[in-house]
């Protein structure tokens, strides 16, 4: 009786242990996918990063401009 209980209990065993192999062996090619994702999340990121960098070469460009406009004060009048 002993043995015939040892024996199921391993029977259990090994068939738990080939069920979540072969569960592990189905969810592994999806591990891919999410992988795929990264790189167009990257790419979001640099468009990002470049339309960051442009509107800021833009506000230092429109501040130049701002700056070259006003009137320079005479080099003769005195200072206040």
């Amino acid at each position: 009786m002993k043995r015939l209980v040892l024996f199921v209990v391993a029977l259990v065993f090994a068939f738990s242990t080939t069920v979540m192999a072969a569960d592990k062996a189905v969810t592994a090619p999806a591990a891919p996918a999410v992988e795929k994702a990264e790189p167009a999340k990257a790419e979001a990121k640099e468009v990002k990063k470049v339309k960051k960098v442009k509107k800021t070469k833009k506000v230092k460009k429109e501040k130049k401009e701002v700056k070259e406009e006003a009137p320079a004060a005479p080099a003769d009048a005195p200072a206040k």
